[in-house]
């Protein structure tokens, strides 16, 4: 995969708070997602996501309207983060999407590491780099330090933040397929809304969508 290092331009709260939540999802494709904790900079760039539609998605946290204390954020303003907590150990990293009431999300699911590697290999107790760092949002997730704690941080903010280099996936590169693990939202498990870079090795899921 083509890999630069040019100034990055932090995305703005428009490019969250718009509509079309599957069309926010590719568009993520290639961005850094760049955290800052202690002093300690970790990015990687966006190889695969999934986009949940809200109250019409059965996938969705949100369906049919649905409102709890976790999923109260997603009814807020765009460009914050959701983090959540699955098996009582993975911690899943989602951007908020659309207005205010319409509770969009976007799954960011796989990575190609950039900075910080060896901050990343210390979190994740690896003793080097190979495929699995950050490959499937479980495991991007404690990469990069980010935890159910961070739910409703700011996306424009010093801490979590998604920049822009100038770097783009060609359309030939971008593969739709259905989401992995929803098989019980029915027949909106067979969405194609999830969107990945061909040929990366950092994508999650069957050997045979990479």
């Amino acid at each position: 995969m083509r890999c630069r290092s040019p100034p990055m331009e932090k995305l703005p709260d428009a490019f969250y708070d718009r509509p079309g939540v599957v069309t926010v999802a590719r568009e993520l494709l290639g961005k850094n997602l760049i955290t800052v904790f202690d002093g300690r900079r970790t990015s990687g760039r966006i190889v695969e996501v999934e986009a949940y539609n809200g109250v019409v998605d059965r996938a969705s946290h949100a369906w049919s309207g649905r409102r709890t204390r976790r999923t109260e954020v997603l009814f807020g303003p765009a460009g914050v983060a959701y983090v959540y907590l699955i098996y009582g150990i993975h911690h899943l990293f989602n951007v908020v999407t659309n207005q205010r009431d319409v509770p969009h999300a976007i799954l960011v699911r796989a990575l190609e590491p950039m900075e910080g590697i060896p901050v990343m290999l210390e979190r994740t107790g690896k003793k080097k780099l190979d495929h699995t760092l950050t490959r499937g949002p479980g495991n991007l997730s404690r990469a990069l330090g980010l935890r159910t704690t961070h739910t409703g941080t700011s996306l424009v903010g010093a801490e979590i933040f998604i920049a822009d280099d100038g770097w783009r996936p060609r359309r030939s590169e971008i593969v739709a397929t259905p989401r992995i693990g929803v098989d019980y939202a029915g027949e909106d498990a067979e969405l194609p809304y999830r969107f990945y870079i061909k040929g990366n090795p950092y994508v999650s899921g069957p050997r045979a969508n990479r």
